[in-house]
């Protein structure tokens, strides 16, 4: 019975009904897509600082983290390497040896990052390959042909084809020092490291740094990236104490503390503006309640309960509030889901982004159906909330003083 009611003083008071249901449907929608695209643009943020060099899970020597020295690398790197090869949940690995250097072009020297690396195996596990700006990408059978940042080479005025000379420590401590020739130049867009980043393919590197058989990091791709935690875990228990295994957000605490704390702004900032929201659909239900008291007073007058009265209400607030987070959910979520396959582009603003570890411009959002469900659930219970002070308080009348309102 109370269903029937309800359904037919919805129909009744149609333009009353629209009012409140395109009110609750647009917040609604504007909650689902915000909450999109700030879970979209961290997700982002953290994908192309993971994906561009640091990768998803890192194996070091147990101090090497702390202590980044040539007494902590990974001894026995063909061992490790032997153990991942065997877990089914790795996708790929390569392994690295980072060393910094002194660069030397014809007129100018500057201090940076060599880096032995296995080339092919990079393509899956960085961007290096994939941020070819200019010239060629390494082969592992290259020897002293060298991969540099765009910065790096500008700083230093080489170009592919040139030659420059860098000198520092080998393994073993010894002085290793080689000229170079500038094979491919790249550009990830991160300015700090295409102004101090290049590469070697490892053999050759192994061979002028006294480096055989060790590494300062192996580098692993899960075969699922959002289970690199667990992975690393496993990992760890499997290659001993005397290594350790990270997972990007150990590796990366400081971008996922900051995408943590943005996040929390972020809901405050929604927060403030749902409050306002919330009010000024408390407000125009307690008007639209406030203009059936007359109703509300005969009801009463036949021996309806205030009990039931607030039933009555409820389950019209219910119905209401069901349609328009329903409408706004299915709303918010297509345009969640068109701006995941159709990514916003910031046309002109790579600086920007650059200061944010974005290597791009294109921002999708996270098309999450499980989180579009718990929005809708939150503005369904914002909107009864918001119905249950106007109908406490018309419920508050007497009969003769509901009759006689004006």
């Amino acid at each position: 019975m109370f269903l029937k009611l309800a359904l037919r003083n919805i129909t009744a008071y149609k333009n009353r009904s629209s009012v409140t249901v395109l009110l609750t449907s647009i917040t609604t929608a504007l909650l689902v897509f915000s909450s999109a695209w700030m879970d979209g643009s961290h997700f982002t943020m953290i994908k192309n600082a993971v994906e561009i060099y640091p990768g998803y899970i890192q194996i070091t020597g147990n101090d090497f983290r702390d202590t980044p020295s040539y007494d902590n690398l990974i001894f026995t790197a063909p061992a490790i390497a032997a153990k991942l090869d065997k877990n089914q949940a790795i996708a790929s690995f390569g392994s690295r040896f980072e060393s910094f250097v002194l660069f030397a072009g014809a007129d100018k020297a500057v201090g940076g990052m060599l880096t032995g690396i296995e080339p092919e195996k990079e393509k899956q596990l960085s961007r290096l390959a994939a941020s070819l700006h200019k010239g060629e990408y390494l082969k592992t059978t290259d020897t002293n042909q060298l991969y540099i940042g765009v910065e790096l080479a500008r700083r230093l005025h080489v170009d592919v084809g040139d030659e420059l000379a860098f000198v520092g420590n080998g393994a073993d401590y010894s002085f290793a020092a080689d000229t170079l020739i500038v094979k491919g130049i790249f550009k990830t867009g991160l300015f700090d490291f295409d102004a101090g980043s290049a590469f070697l393919a490892k053999d050759y590197f192994a061979q002028i740094m006294a480096a055989e058989h060790m590494a300062t990091h192996f580098i692993i791709l899960p075969k699922h990236p959002e289970q690199a935690t667990e992975l690393a875990s496993a990992i760890g228990q499997d290659i001993g104490p005397d290594y350790q295994t990270a997972s990007w957000n150990q590796t990366m605490a400081g971008l996922v503390k900051a995408m943590q704390l943005d996040s929390v702004f972020g809901y405050i900032t929604l927060a403030i503006i749902f409050i306002v929201i919330f009010f000024v659909i408390m407000i125009y239900t307690l008007l639209a309640v406030f203009a059936r008291i007359r109703e509300i007073g005969i009801l009463r007058a036949i021996g309806t309960t205030p009990k039931q009265i607030m039933a009555l209400l409820l389950m019209e607030s219910s119905i209401l509030a069901f349609i328009s987070v329903l409408i706004g959910g299915v709303l918010g979520g297509a345009c969640a889901y068109y701006f995941h396959i159709y990514p916003i582009v910031f046309a002109g603003m790579e600086e920007q982004f650059k200061q944010y570890g974005l290597a791009a411009s294109a921002m999708p959002t996270a098309f999450m159906p499980l989180v579009i469900l718990r929005d809708m659930l939150v503005m369904f219970c914002l909107s009864i909330l918001s119905s249950l002070y106007p109908i406490i308080k018309v419920n508050g009348y007497k009969p003769v003083e509901a009759i006689h309102h004006v």
